[in-house]
């Protein structure tokens, strides 16, 4: 293995390791009620827009996603992948109350409302037949069992929301926003 290339694979894991960290903290405060007050998830009204490309959430099937800061700002997202570029994106500093996801194991794939879970506590599948709003996707489940259900008859691999790394998102199809947006539009 060439030795510039494995310096600069670890290097990328420990960035990543730090970023996770960092979100890990804020979400770890948020379950203890410590300086961060959780918000709960908000039903978007049929208006509601995407906070990355301002895509109408309801002309577009697959799961939503959410972040809901500390200053009780909301952002929508069209797609789970968006909310995980988010996630991931090393400038990201806006203190966050609560990230939620859409359990596709009870909304309606092409119209889904409401059964918001805590992002962090779902179950995913990356990589599976199943498009979302911007192409392939990755979709959440409330549950192990619905969501290695869903891999078996959609294909993908199961994932934990610690698991879902830019590989991922690179991997579903995703340049979904902010990873590289200008091709998925």
């Amino acid at each position: 293995m060439n030795q510039d290339y494995s310096s600069a694979t670890r290097a990328t894991r420990r960035k990543l390791r730090l970023r996770w960290s960092g979100w890990a903290a804020t979400l770890l405060l948020a379950a203890c009620g410590q300086a961060v007050t959780k918000l709960a998830a908000l039903e978007p009204d049929s208006n509601a827009a995407c906070a990355l490309d301002g895509m109408v959430l309801k002309d577009f099937p697959s799961s939503k996603a959410q972040i809901r800061y500390e200053d009780g700002k909301t952002d929508y997202f069209c797609d789970v992948m968006e909310l995980f570029s988010m996630v991931l994106m090393p400038d990201q500093r806006r203190p966050v109350a609560g990230l939620y996801v859409q359990d596709m194991a009870r909304a309606v794939w092409d119209r889904p409302m409401g059964h918001w879970i805590p992002a962090q506590h779902a179950w995913y599948v990356a990589g599976s037949r199943r498009a979302g709003s911007m192409g392939p996707t990755i979709v959440p489940f409330g549950t192990a069992e619905t969501a290695r259900a869903f891999a078996a008859a959609e294909g993908g691999r199961v994932l934990r929301f610690d698991q879902v790394d830019s590989s991922q998102l690179r991997m579903a199809g995703a340049g979904a926003h902010g990873m590289d947006h200008g091709a998925a539009h």
